[in-house]
C-alpha cells in the first residue's frame, strides 16, 4: 500500500527517503536514514524492525546488497516484506517478498531505488527514479519531485492518505524529518508545502543545536 524512494546525493553525500501510502502514519513506520550510512525503505506488512536492523549492519560496514541478503537469510515473514537500500557508496538493492500486496515494483540504479507495492501500473517506481534524476537541487527537493511523479504516474490503487519526507546530513539525528499522517485531500502536495516551508530554516536549527552562542537568532 505504499510507494517510495530511497537516495543518496553523490554531491554532498546526505541520505534521503520519500515515501506515501493509503495507510495512516506511513513514514513513521516505514523510511529510515542515518549519517553516514545509508537509507532504507521497509513497508508492505511492514516491520520497522527491519529498518533499524538494516542501518546497523550498513553502518557497521555492509554494503547494499549484503545487507539485504542478511535480512532475507534471517529474518521471520520476509516473504510478507518490500525493502529499498542504499548504502554509503552509492549502491542500491531491493526485495520483493512473493507474498506482496497487489501490483509491485521496483527500479534500482546508482544512488536510488524506488519500490512499490497495491500499485496501479507497474511503471510507478521507474518514473519516480527517472522524476529524480532529471532534478537538480537539494537532494529533498529531488525526492518530492520523484513523489509527486509516482503520484503523477499513477500512484497507489486507492487513495493515498499520508506521505513523508526524511533527510540525514553530518549530525546523529535527520536534518529533515517531514510528515503528513493523514489528508483527505493530497498528501504528496501537502508534503510539497512543508518543505518549501522547511527549507529556509533548517540549517538554522542544526547550528542552533551545535552552538547556540553562534546560531542565527531566533
Amino acid at each position: 500500500m505504499t510507494l517510495s524512494l530511497v537516495a543518496r546525493c553523490e554531491r554532498t553525500g546526505q541520505f534521503g527517503a520519500v515515501i506515501a501510502s493509503s495507510s495512516m502514519a506511513v513514514a513513521a513506520r516505514c523510511i529510515h536514514v542515518r549519517a553516514g550510512a545509508g537509507a532504507v525503505a521497509t513497508q508492505n506488512v511492514t516491520d520497522p524492525r527491519l529498518g533499524t536492523r538494516a542501518l546497523g549492519l550498513l553502518e557497521r560496514g555492509h554494503g547494499a546488497q549484503r545487507a539485504l541478503d542478511e535480512l532475507v537469510r534471517t529474518s521471520r515473514a520476509i516473504e510478507w516484506r518490500q525493502l529499498a537500500i542504499v548504502d554509503v557508496q552509492g549502491r542500491a538493492a531491493a526485495f520483493t517478498g512473493e507474498r506482496a500486496l497487489g501490483l509491485h515494483a521496483a527500479a534500482t540504479a546508482e544512488n536510488a531505488v524506488a519500490a512499490g507495492n497495491l500499485l496501479a501500473n507497474p511503471v510507478v517506481p521507474k518514473r519516480m527514479l527517472e522524476a529524480f534524476f532529471d532534478q537538480r537541487g537539494e537532494l529533498a527537493e529531488r525526492l518530492v519531485a520523484a513523489l509527486a511523479a509516482g503520484r503523477d504516474a499513477g500512484g497507489e490503487d486507492r487513495a493515498l492518505h499520508a506521505s513523508g519526507l526524511l533527510v540525514a546530513d553530518r549530525v546523529s539525528w535527520p536534518v529533515t524529518d517531514l510528515r503528513v499522517d493523514w489528508s483527505d485531500g493530497d498528501p504528496v502536495a501537502e508534503l510539497a508545502a512543508l518543505w518549501r516551508r522547511w527549507q529556509p530554516q533548517y540549517h538554522d536549527y542544526v547550528a542552533r543545536a551545535l552552538e547556540p552562542e553562534n546560531a542565527p537568532g531566533f
